[in-house]
C-alpha cells in the first residue's frame, strides 16, 4: 500500500466494459495510483492487460474475491456497499467481519485486503469494527459517508456536505487505529485535502470521475484531484 494516495473507482456495479476501460485509462494518464473495478472476470482480465496501475476489485461475496485473485487482482476489497444501499439494504459490522474472515479463509494471506467500514453505523460501532479489522491484520481500511447523502447546497459548500460524513469518520478512526485509512464517498479535488488533514493516507474517488462522459473530461478531473492531493500531502 506504500505510495497509494489516489484510487479511482469505476463502480462496484459498473459492468460496462467500454466505460470501465475509459475510466481506467483516464486514471492512468491523469496520474492516479490505483483503480477499483467490479468483480467481473472479463473486466478484471481486460483491465490487467491494458493498465499498469494496481487493481482493486470490490465485492461482498468472498467467492468472487477469490475469483478476482485468480484473475490477477492486486488488492481485494470488501466494501463499496453502494449496490446494496441502492436497494435499501444495510450491512452490519458482524456481517462485515464474517465476510472478512471467510475471504481470508479462501484467499490466504498473500494478497492485500482492504475493508470498508460502513458509514451508516454509529461511530462507536465503526471504531470497534476498525479495531477488530486491525487485530485481524487487514492492510487498509476505507471509510465512507452515510448510506445516502443529499447535499442541499450548490458549489463548494455542496461538495463539502457530501464529503463531510466520510471525513468525520476518518477523524474518529484515525484516533483509534494505526492501519492506513482511505477516505471515500463524495471526495473531490475540493475535499481531498480535508481527508488527508483528517488522517487519511489515501482517497477513493468515484462519481466525480466515473459520471463524466468523455475520456478527456475524466483525465482533467483526475489530474485536478492528484494535484490537490500532492499539495495536501506536502502540508501534512
Amino acid at each position: 500500500m506504500e505510495g497509494l494516495k489516489v484510487k479511482i473507482i469505476a463502480g462496484i456495479d459498473n459492468y460496462d466494459i467500454e466505460k470501465v476501460l475509459k475510466i481506467v485509462k483516464a486514471a492512468e494518464i491523469g496520474g492516479a495510483d490505483a483503480v477499483d473495478i467490479a468483480a467481473d472476470e472479463n473486466i478484471i482480465k481486460l483491465v490487467k492487460e491494458t493498465c499498469s496501475l494496481p487493481v482493486f476489485v470490490s465485492s461482498v461475496v468472498p467467492e468472487k474475491l477469490l475469483m478476482a485473485k485468480e484473475c490477477g487482482a492486486d488488492i481485494l476489497e470488501i466494501g463499496n456497499f453502494d449496490a446494496m444501499y441502492k436497494k435499501g439494504m444495510r450491512i452490519t459490522a458482524e456481517e462485515v467481519l464474517e465476510i472478512t474472515y471467510r475471504t481470508i479463509e479462501l484467499v490466504g494471506d498473500d494478497t492485500p485486503i482492504c475493508v470498508t467500514v460502513p458509514g451508516h453505523l454509529d461511530i462507536a460501532e465503526q471504531v470497534s469494527l476498525a479495531e477488530d479489522l486491525e487485530d485481524i491484520g487487514i492492510d487498509l481500511i476505507q471509510t465512507e459517508g452515510a448510506a445516502t447523502i443529499d447535499a442541499k447546497s450548490a458549489g463548494a459548500r455542496g461538495l463539502i456536505e457530501k464529503a463531510l460524513a466520510s471525513i468525520a469518520n476518518t477523524v474518529e478512526l484515525s484516533k483509534n487505529v494505526r492501519t492506513p485509512l482511505m477516505t471515500a464517498s463524495g471526495i473531490t479535488a475540493t475535499t481531498a485535502p480535508m481527508a488527508f488533514a483528517a488522517g487519511a493516507s489515501a482517497v477513493g474517488i468515484g462519481s466525480c470521475v466515473n459520471r463524466l462522459e468523455s475520456e478527456f473530461e475524466m483525465i482533467i478531473a483526475v489530474k485536478a484531484i492528484v494535484e490537490a492531493v500532492e499539495a495536501a500531502k506536502e502540508k501534512v
